[in-house]
């Protein structure tokens, strides 16, 4: 079993798993993972690397699942979600991008759902890019793909210069 296929089986562990609207998953979150994945099969990104996790806004009544159920454990429902973006180029250049949508049904352009990875860090009270290291890039793309503007049309050309 290669590391890819380890990989993508653990994202389906339990323990990676928290309740999400199916209006948010079904909809403006799979544009968002979409986007990502076309983003790192540019010819100028080497690697991507993804955070993504649950936020509870503490100042809103909590909303639980599981309540009914005989075996009385209850489950929070975050009331929001995060995904930090952080992409290495050819150049060793790295751009990062964050964004956070509530746990319902989201509309209107991916933008308007984009913060800055420093509010993620103080609304979930976890520091994103503060232990990420490697060994220097090779600077040979390990995914080759035909996509060349696979982003342009999700998030402002500025993010591709």
């Amino acid at each position: 079993m290669d590391d890819t296929h380890v990989q993508n089986s653990e994202t389906f562990l339990l323990s990676n798993m928290s309740p999400q609207a199916s209006k948010l998953n079904r909809g403006k979150w799979r544009t968002l993972e979409t986007a990502i994945r076309k983003l790192n099969q540019l010819e100028d990104v080497v690697e991507t690397y993804v955070i993504t996790g649950p936020v509870f806004d503490y100042n809103s009544p909590l909303e639980t699942i599981g309540q009914h159920d005989d075996n009385g454990v209850e489950i929070p429902i975050p009331s929001h979600f995060f995904k930090c973006v952080l992409a290495e180029q050819l150049n060793g250049r790295l751009k990062m991008w964050a964004f956070e949508m509530p746990n319902a049904r989201a509309d209107g352009e991916l933008e308007t759902y984009q913060v800055k990875t420093s509010y993620i860090e103080r609304r979930t009270g976890i520091m994103v890019w503060n232990n990420l290291t490697g060994e220097k890039s090779s600077g040979k793309k390990y995914h080759q793909s035909a996509l060349a503007n696979g982003l342009k049309h999700h998030f402002p050309a500025t993010y591709f210069r």
